[in-house]
């Protein structure tokens, strides 16, 4: 059974997840860390990012795993270097290139194959896996986007105001939506839900609930 998960950044997708996987014991995959996996590996070699066919060539190169919860890049512990906000601006970027999309849809869709999995991204209902039996798009205010960026990053020690925040996140958003390859949408029969006002612990929650009635089992 696949599980999806979508919606833009600061909605809480990947807490929700995890919290989602851990509740149903299914596997969790969080494709976001992938996009910056990517990101990472061309800022550290210095590409521009829009070289289409340099940054897919990185792509196509890179060995990507997740193991107990931390991602590896070619054997390398890069959980928390991926974490950087120069790394977030950088991924919607390469995740605008239709190489990387094509080879990490490739690598997410392995994963899925023969196993129970909740997956979260911005097109994993909709591209990567578009007969997932729950399909989810998390939306929030941009308020409470932004603030929950804000406490993610003082959690690593840097401080931006929610000003400079929100607007990163609505540059970040016309990049998503407006991109050619997978655009940032829901899809047609996704269910969804405003975060604005849960915890995400209870956001985990209601959706248990929701996959319950369409799979009790």
């Amino acid at each position: 059974m696949i599980v999806t998960i979508d919606g833009p950044a600061g909605t809480g997708k990947s807490t929700v997840a995890r919290l989602l996987a851990d509740r149903l014991g299914f596997d969790f995959l969080n494709t976001g860390a992938m996009y910056r996996a990517v990101a990472y590996a061309c800022l550290q070699k210095h590409l521009d990012l829009t070289d289409e066919k340099a940054v897919g060539e990185i792509a196509n190169s890179l060995e990507i795993k997740f193991s107990r919860n931390r991602l590896y890049l070619d054997g390398n512990d890069v959980t928390e270097a991926i974490r950087g906000q120069q790394v977030t601006q950088s991924a919607s970027i390469v995740a605008a290139n239709p190489i990387v999309r094509a080879r990490l849809v490739e690598l997410q869709r392995a994963v899925g194959r023969g196993t129970n999995l909740v997956t979260e991204g911005r097109d994993q209902g909709t591209t990567v896996f578009p007969d997932a039996e729950c399909k989810f798009f998390l939306t929030a205010s941009p308020q409470e986007r932004a603030l929950r960026r804000q406490r993610e990053l003082e959690e690593d020690g840097n401080f931006i105001s929610l000003p400079e925040l929100i607007e990163q996140q609505q540059l970040r958003d016309r990049r998503d939506e407006s991109r050619a390859c997978s655009p940032l949408c829901p899809a047609a029969d996704a269910q969804i839900v405003d975060t604005t006002q849960m915890t995400l612990v209870e956001v985990a929650g209601y959706l248990e609930q929701l996959i319950q009635q369409v799979c009790p089992s």
